[in-house]
């Protein structure tokens, strides 16, 4: 019989006696016929399940679940302690039209200055097209939005002929998109925009109901067994406010993955790199901001969905507090780790989209950035943890973007623990998990299971060996965790991390046809990322430079619940400090080509 562990109670932990403990992900990596191989061995009645409770042992899940004692109570999704107000911020008005909503943003942006980026000399560095440039240039009758249009849909149809292949989207009809621009275009003719966002292009994850598009998750049935009526409550203020929806963007299926590796549709080349991952599973919205395609996207994260690929495609990538966005019209509606949240390839431009798709009922406030802002506020970073990279590339870049903060704004930063990280990852996989396999198990007894991708059947297979004891086992964790990290929070304003342990991996080519599993990736991948889902903390991915193959880098802020301000501040400042550095992709369009 195996030995209970017993774990003393969260508020009896002692910190100092913490020690970080280095995890790598026992697991083999799998592709082509060996892979195939695997996963019928894995879904045989008795081998199976003998293999998986083998490799459940190995990573201690089992230990973790069923061998320890835990003394909290469950906690079956994410609560919050009373928080005070952020300081200096805008209450946007919880009733309030999107339009009013967006607008009220607007007014917390530093005053835009067009001869910053439409003067006859060239720009000192590489900078993206933002909400605010492509409005200028509408409103001074430089393009319309139906010829941007043109451009974008030109770039779209000629993906599919490149070698390799690049496909950014599953869903996409041109003509529906002339449509919106003409439309648009029609209302600047009559001087009447809905807002700022009249006219600006958008992709949208494709596990977020678009209409004319199904929605697919990526998969090649789940449009056949669940119709769209109408569009999803946050793609409906999008659409309210103007925005020009050009389809739905390529994804890992279901969001069971993190490199965005796709067999049924092709999978999307990371801007930067061709021949590497752009991360997942938001991996088409990330492309497409960073290709410059569109000023920015929705894509969904519930383990880093939104943040992986925003931080291996080198944009910015906002993850909110857990029931700060409306998740109605999407695949993962009912779920506890996962939200909507925008991608976008500059801070304010996220902040535009974030006005819009929040929920109000907790009061979203905007950061006013340049007013009575406390830059000394404390920030946090676990230095071990800090320094788990598979490259010294990824944290030497990250703490010097630390130093540049203490020097340029007097941050303080204070090297801090963070308890139980391995448990909190155990509970996050069982946690997500069982809700990926509540959603999908009708269908999968219908029959659908077997046209799944070999990794997504991987992953059912290892989520079936979950018992309702290991469920709750998993939500006593989350509480534990969560009360570690609020006490941490008692001493700064945000925990700072590296986005990902590692920068975009290889392709293999022999992935191409039949997929991948490779978990140690994975591990390096969500290394940073978990506590924004399991304890539904607001996060963001900014980014802050590059390693020595040139590919980006990611730095990852957390914030308290309800903290989006705060770290948004703190990325803009960030951004503003790296804005120099940034390079432009090897794939990239100059869509507005106004100047």
């Amino acid at each position: 019989m195996p030995k209970k562990r017993v774990i003393v109670p969260a508020q009896k932990l002692d910190f100092s006696t913490v020690k970080y403990q280095q995890q790598t992900v026992q697991a083999p990596h799998l592709t082509g016929f060996i892979l195939k191989l695997f996963v019928r061995i894995i879904e045989a009645p008795i081998i199976g399940s003998l293999i998986i409770s083998f490799m459940k042992k190995k990573n201690k899940i089992v230990e973790m679940l069923q061998n320890t004692e835990i003394p909290e109570k469950p906690m079956f999704k994410p609560e919050f302690p009373p928080q005070e107000a952020e300081p200096s911020v805008v209450i946007v008005d919880e009733e309030g039209k999107p339009t009013d909503r967006v607008e009220s943003a607007l007014k917390c942006l530093p005053h835009y200055d067009p001869a910053s980026y439409w003067s006859e000399d060239p720009l000192p560095s590489f900078r993206y097209w933002k909400i605010r440039d492509y409005a200028y240039a509408y409103r001074s009758k430089l393009v319309t939005p139906s010829t941007v249009a043109e451009q974008i849909i030109s770039v779209i149809e000629g993906c599919n002929y490149h070698k390799p292949p690049t496909p950014l989207l599953i869903s996409f009809e041109a003509e529906d998109i002339r449509k919106q621009a003409a439309a648009s275009t029609k209302r600047f003719e009559e001087g009447n925009p809905l807002s700022i966002l009249d006219g600006i292009f958008m992709a949208i994850k494709d596990d977020i109901d678009c209409t004319p598009h199904p929605t697919k998750g990526a998969s090649t049935w789940m449009h056949g067994v669940r119709s769209v009526e109408k569009d999803g409550v946050s793609v409906s203020r999008l659409r309210s406010c103007g925005v020009i929806l050009i389809g739905k963007a390529s994804m890992h299926e279901f969001g069971l993955g993190t490199t965005g590796n796709n067999p049924n549709y092709g999978t999307t080349r990371n801007p930067h790199a061709h021949e590497r991952y752009t991360g997942g599973s938001s991996s088409g919205p990330a492309a497409i901001v960073a290709s410059g395609l569109c000023s920015a996207a929705l894509g969904t994260d519930g383990g880093g969905s939104i943040r992986i690929p925003s931080s291996l495609c080198g944009v910015v990538g906002l993850k909110t507090t857990y029931g700060r966005t409306n998740m109605g019209g999407s695949l993962c509606g009912s779920g506890t780790v996962e939200i909507i949240g925008p991608i976008a390839s500059t801070v304010e431009d996220v902040i535009l989209v974030a006005s819009l798709v929040c929920l109000f009922c907790h009061h979203l406030r905007i950061q006013t950035f340049w007013d009575h802002c406390d830059w000394g506020s404390i920030q946090s970073f676990p230095l071990q943890w800090f320094n788990d990279v598979h490259s010294t590339d990824i944290s030497d870049v990250c703490e010097d973007v630390l130093n540049l903060l203490s020097k340029n704004h007097g941050c303080k930063t204070i090297e801090i623990v963070i308890p139980e990280l391995h448990e909190m990852r155990t509970a996050h996989l069982v946690s997500i998990g069982s809700e990926s396999l509540r959603s999908l198990k009708p269908d999968i007894e219908d029959g659908k299971g077997a046209e799944l991708t070999y990794d997504t059947r991987i992953s059912m297979a290892l989520f079936r060996t979950f018992t309702a004891s290991d469920y709750v086992a998993a939500q006593c964790l989350r509480r534990r965790i969560m009360h570690h990290h609020m006490e941490i929070f008692k001493k700064v304003d945000v925990i700072v991390t590296p986005t990902t342990g590692m920068t975009a991996p290889k392709i293999p080519p022999s992935a191409l046809e039949n997929g991948e599993s490779d978990m140690q990736v994975t591990g390096y991948l969500m290394r940073f990322i978990i506590a924004g889902n399991l304890l539904g903390l607001p996060a963001l991915t900014v980014p802050v430079g590059y390693d020595k193959e040139g590919l980006p880098i990611g730095l990852q802020l957390i914030g308290l619940p309800w903290g989006e301000a705060t770290i948004l501040r703190l990325a803009s400042a960030i951004e503003e400090l790296c804005i120099k550095s940034r390079k432009k992709p090897a794939s990239f369009y100059d869509i507005l080509k106004a100047k």
